[in-house]
């Protein structure tokens, strides 16, 4: 490893030293956490099974449950057993390339979540608004096409992303990452060179993502709202928002903790770092381990498929 000018050339290994504040209790922290991550894979992984043997569960509504819960497991499964061997092994070396990747899967899974989720606010317009059209409209076509959508225009924006860091940024301050996981910003602030590119860019790539994605959700269930409200039978409007109750829970879970997570690195200097941190891990951790709960309590079709798994002899 080349040292300049107290800088580092190209380093070949990051330390991510957890929450810095908190090392001495980060052993007690990875219990909660890997209690969240062992929940959400299992719960997810339930709910893809459900989906997948159950035959009536085999329309839009339900395939893009079934992504949510793919993109869930494979999301805290890119943070948390690295994170888990920095709290409780003090494994906390990365090779920088490694690190990259994690950064580029992470950012790419939340991007593609945040697609899936527009894909599903859209999906329960259509239905709810125009109810003729939707057999139509949500072939199996267009979901393929959503998926493959959803999935190239995450890995298009975030590449460059590690471009600009690995192409522009040679020298560093420090190998040392303030984070628990490889984050852009994070690794980023270590470059002793100018940043300003890296930053615009990753502000360009959380509004064209993110903030495009919670307009277009937002429209939807105006517009939903504006349709059942009118409707002259109490039972039409509770049975029409009723569906969308669960979705909204997930929409409102994962960009307010994304907003919060956001504007407390952008805006909160003065907060405490572990804050930062902290609010970031829960930003990953919580949506895998809270959709599948939502959507079983909510769901009726899917909560009483997982009942006939383990209940089988009562409900037959």
């Amino acid at each position: 490893m080349l040292t300049f000018n107290d800088s580092v050339f190209m380093p070949s290994v990051l330390t991510l030293i957890g929450i810095p504040g908190l090392e001495s209790v980060q052993c007690w922290i990875g219990i909660p956490f890997c209690i969240m991550y062992l929940i959400a894979v299992t719960g997810n992984s339930l709910i893809l099974a459900v989906i997948k043997y159950e035959n009536s569960l085999h329309n839009p509504m339900y395939i893009f449950l079934a992504m949510l819960g793919g993109i869930d497991i494979a999301l805290s499964t890119c943070i948390l057993p690295k994170m888990l061997g920095i709290f409780w092994f003090h494994l906390p070396e990365i090779y920088f390339e490694v690190c990259l990747l994690q950064m580029w899967l992470i950012h790419s899974f939340q991007a593609i979540e945040s697609g899936v989720l527009l894909a599903m606010a859209l999906d329960r317009y259509v239905a709810i608004c125009h109810p003729l059209r939707h057999a139509t409209i949500f072939s199996q076509q267009l979901l393929t096409y959503i998926g493959v959508g959803v999935t190239l225009r995450a890995a298009i924006l975030v590449a460059p992303c590690l471009l600009l860091i690995k192409c522009r940024l040679k020298f560093y301050q420090t190998t040392v990452i303030s984070h628990s996981y490889c984050e852009h910003m994070a690794i980023v602030k270590l470059a002793a060179e100018d940043i300003q590119v890296n930053k615009v860019y990753g502000l360009f790539v959380a509004f064209t993502i993110l903030g495009v994605d919670i307009i277009f959700i937002t429209l939807s269930y105006v517009q939903i709202l504006i349709t059942v409200f009118p409707l002259p039978q109490k039972e039409a409007r509770f049975k029409a928002f009723n569906t969308c109750i669960a979705h909204i829970c997930v929409f409102l879970q994962f960009y307010l903790l994304a907003f919060f997570s956001f504007f407390t690195h952008r805006f909160g200097s003065h907060i405490p770092p572990y804050v930062h941190i902290l609010l970031s891990d829960l930003y990953l951790l919580v949506p895998p381990f809270l959709n599948p709960i939502v959507y079983g309590v909510k769901t009726k079709q899917i909560r009483d498929q997982v009942l006939k798994i383990f209940f089988s002899k009562e409900i037959s």
